[in-house]
């Protein structure tokens, strides 16, 4: 079966230690994730981190903090909280060069009523646009949600082209979900800017990689690309090599000579009984959090928290 090619649309997620360095030598593009963690926005490290990251890479996407950050709070104090962290967070992407933003909705089942995370969220990323370039887009991210209504409703609320959605497969598949991944995408689709790709065993929520798991990565690939001829694509894998190589198996992405050879050569099967050690850049173990390790000690809890 022949397959539309996704390298012009492919982006790797900088929670792979090894995704930027993938990203320059094979010509996709680059999701940065250094800021996933929202004190790092703060620290100059931070940033001449992500400079070297981002050299030479053409196409980027950079995933805004997430963790404690509640566009949709009842709060007040809480709210305000996550719209300068999303302030500080546009301000960064503009000195990066970035125009495309990921962001968290904040939806919790059982904390907030659907009503009230669709108003709510509708008056905070009208008031954030205020601070968003003509030429920047912000795409929100299932993670929590049943279903798509919900950011469908936001979507249209506000109508603003600025703000668009981003599909998270893998999240669509938890327990969390109540829809299966395919019948997110006929909703979303007019709004949909971004795609986040992993798989999904059905127990915890370890971005697995593309080939690995209970979605049939492929129908819901074809489908993407036919109906949202327009939108990107990240892999979030914690080593994104074996979904390289998926893809270029069924058929995504052409190989070029030595690729695949040098995607077998950087794969290491991580997952429930092997995890990367998370190291500090000095080289010593468990110190200060990273935003991989941030995101590595989220993906240990269960997603599966029924509502």
């Amino acid at each position: 079966m022949e397959r539309k090619e996704l390298r012009d649309r492919l982006h790797l997620s900088g929670i792979d230690g090894q995704a930027a360095a993938l990203a320059g030598k094979w010509g996709l593009g680059f999701e940065i994730a250094e800021f996933c963690w929202a004190p790092r926005l703060e620290q100059p490290d931070a940033m001449e981190l992500v400079r070297q990251q981002i050299a030479g890479v053409e196409r980027l996407w950079l995933h805004a903090p997430f963790a404690e950050l509640a566009p949709c709070a009842i709060d007040p104090l809480v709210r305000e909280a996550a719209l300068q962290r999303f302030r500080q967070t546009i301000r960064t992407a503009r000195m990066l060069g970035v125009k495309r933003v990921v962001v968290h909705g904040g939806y919790i089942p059982l904390v907030y009523f659907p009503e009230w995370y669709v108003e709510q969220s509708a008056v905070f990323w009208k008031e954030l646009l205020a601070d968003v370039p003509p030429d920047m887009v912000l795409a929100v991210e299932n993670v929590m949600e049943p279903g798509p209504d919900m950011l469908v409703q936001i979507a249209e609320q506000v109508n603003d082209p600025r703000l668009g959605l981003c599909l998270d497969v893998g999240h669509a598949n938890t327990s969390v979900s109540r829809t299966p991944p395919m019948e997110w995408i006929g909703p979303m689709a007019p709004w949909l800017r971004h795609v986040h790709l992993h798989n999904y065993r059905g127990d915890w929520d370890l971005h697995d990689p593309l080939g690995q798991g209970g979605i049939p990565m492929a129908q819901v690939l074809d489908t993407l690309l036919d109906v949202c001829p327009a939108a990107t694509y990240t892999i979030e894998n914690q080593d994104c090599a074996p979904s390289l190589m998926w893809l270029a198996e069924q058929g995504y992405l052409e190989e070029r000579a030595g690729q695949s050879k040098s995607f077998r050569l950087t794969y290491r099967p991580y997952g429930p009984q092997r995890r990367r050690p998370w190291r500090r850049r000095g080289g010593g173990r468990h110190s200060w959090p990273s935003p991989r390790a941030v995101w590595g000690s989220w993906r240990r809890y269960p997603s599966g928290w029924q509502a």
